[in-house]
């Protein structure tokens, strides 16, 4: 019997989990597909700040592959190397072995990972919001600096504890921001804080508006929003340092808070820049049909592919999950046309509309170019979200209702550590663990601030 051909697709993000599905129905005669992922599960990053929010359970926004994609094999491993001439990648899998893997296509769909600026004192005090981790840890943060504010000695201390500083007014920030407040709110309801203390939020953005990728009427219904629930929305505001006790702003005032959130976006996977070809601002340059110039059995898609935008000529498209999807599906038909299955497509697009959900009955949309507020756009939103989800739809909409009628559960598990989510890392998806290297000690100070993501 003929031996089938190996596809290999690393990363089951957005990108990486649709072209396994397309490849599994396409070609599952004439391809073996491996998926190469450091977890068990497709994230839907858009419902992470609802996690971090107390809204929803961790395991409402991961959907098994194994379940979801029993025809692809799964192998569980962090890719860390790809020897093009060998047709070969490495791994290290979750217990430190090392293996590598054959392919005779190969599907590069590694995503992104936390955007790094040169600003004293970040890397130490704050945290990303790309990854399950990330978000966990917030909540139990948050949760934290509310119990121990409660107990604080003075005023200071107290106010320092409840305020919670988010820099990066893009999807991620402002969302983190719109659901984090409601969950501060939910926890002070029936225990005031003492000295008369509340929780503040600040959101800090260098641009002159929210979501200055958006259209204005998102930008200013999030901002209206956020201002009605307090936050103190500040533009063309950014962070000078950042320590222990609180951040210095580059206007000279200085913030007590011990929670810092970095949204302020993301860079492609450094997997990518090891392959020594041709980059983009750090994304693999790859042609309409996102296949490699000069290797096309190598095909790239999502957050690490730069993938030229047709609508727009001499552009290429944005780093959204919006485009991660439907370029994962091309990536799919792409490789099946490869291996004599269907014809191969370049890569077009055309916008549907973005929402930003902003929590409760709050939202802002534009379905079709439409503009929607208020409850309308919330209910738009999340039927968006459950439509787009590959699976757990049921119990995603049941956590939704229960939140409607139920308080919050006001507890901290205590599980993921500050140190176990460093905002320099390569690997979002996966908690550090204590003797992994180039990793801070256990014993720093759990104090440390969080981070923040949509499509």
């Amino acid at each position: 019997m003929d031996r089938l051909d190996r596809v290999l697709i690393v990363g089951a993000g957005f990108a990486g989990y649709r072209a396994a599905r397309v490849l599994t129905r396409v070609a599952r005669r004439a391809a073996e597909v491996t998926l190469l992922n450091p977890t068990d599960y497709f994230l839907y990053l858009p419902l992470l700040p609802q996690v971090a929010a107390g809204t929803l359970e961790p395991r409402r926004v991961t959907v098994s592959l194994s379940g979801t994609l029993p025809r692809a094999r799964l192998v569980l491993g962090e890719a860390d190397g790809v020897d093009l001439d060998r047709r070969t990648v490495s791994y290290t899998d979750p217990e430190g072995g090392r293996g590598t893997l054959a392919y005779d296509r190969l599907v590069l769909a590694v995503g992104s990972v936390n955007k790094l600026l040169p600003v004293p004192g970040v890397a130490e005090h704050a945290h990303g919001f790309r990854g399950m981790p990330e978000a966990l840890y917030l909540r139990d943060h948050v949760t934290r600096q509310i119990e121990l504010a409660a107990a604080a000695p003075d005023a200071e201390a107290c106010r320092a504890r409840c305020t919670f500083v988010v820099v990066g007014g893009g999807y991620t920030g402002t969302e983190v921001a719109a659901q984090g407040v409601l969950l501060t709110d939910a926890l002070v309801r029936k225990r005031p804080l003492p000295h008369g203390v509340r929780p503040r939020w600040i959101l800090l953005d260098i641009a002159p508006r929210l979501l200055p990728e958006l259209d204005e009427h998102l930008s200013r219904t999030a901002g209206r929003v956020l201002r009605e629930r307090g936050v103190e929305v500040r533009t063309e505001t950014s962070v000078k340092e950042a320590t222990a006790d609180g951040v210095l702003l580059d206007d000279g005032r200085f913030v007590g808070t011990r929670t810092l959130v970095w949204c302020v976006g993301v860079r492609p996977d450094p997997l990518v820049a090891g392959l020594g070809r041709p980059l983009e601002h750090g994304r693999l340059l790859v042609d309409p049909y996102l296949t490699v110039p000069g290797h096309p059995e190598v095909f790239a898609c999502g957050d690490a592919a730069a993938v030229p935008d047709l609508a727009r000529p001499g552009e290429y498209t944005p780093m959204t999950a919006q485009h991660a999807w439907r370029q994962g599906r091309t990536a799919g038909i792409n490789v099946a046309a490869s291996l004599g299955r269907g014809q191969r497509h370049a890569y077009r697009h055309k916008d549907l509309g973005f929402t930003v959900d902003l929590g409760g009955a709050a939202a802002a949309a534009n379905p079709f170019g439409v503009p929607l507020s208020g409850p309308l756009a919330a209910a738009v939103t999340r039927g968006y979200h459950l439509a787009a989800l590959p699976g757990n739809r049921v119990r995603v909409a049941a956590d939704w209702l229960l939140d409607a009628v139920l308080p919050r559960q006001a507890v901290q598990l205590g599980l993921v550590r500050s140190w176990s989510v460093p905002l320099d890392t390569a690997s979002p998806e996966l908690a550090r663990m204590p003797d992994a290297p180039a990793e801070s000690p256990p014993h720093a100070p759990s104090s440390n601030p969080p981070d923040g993501g949509a499509p």
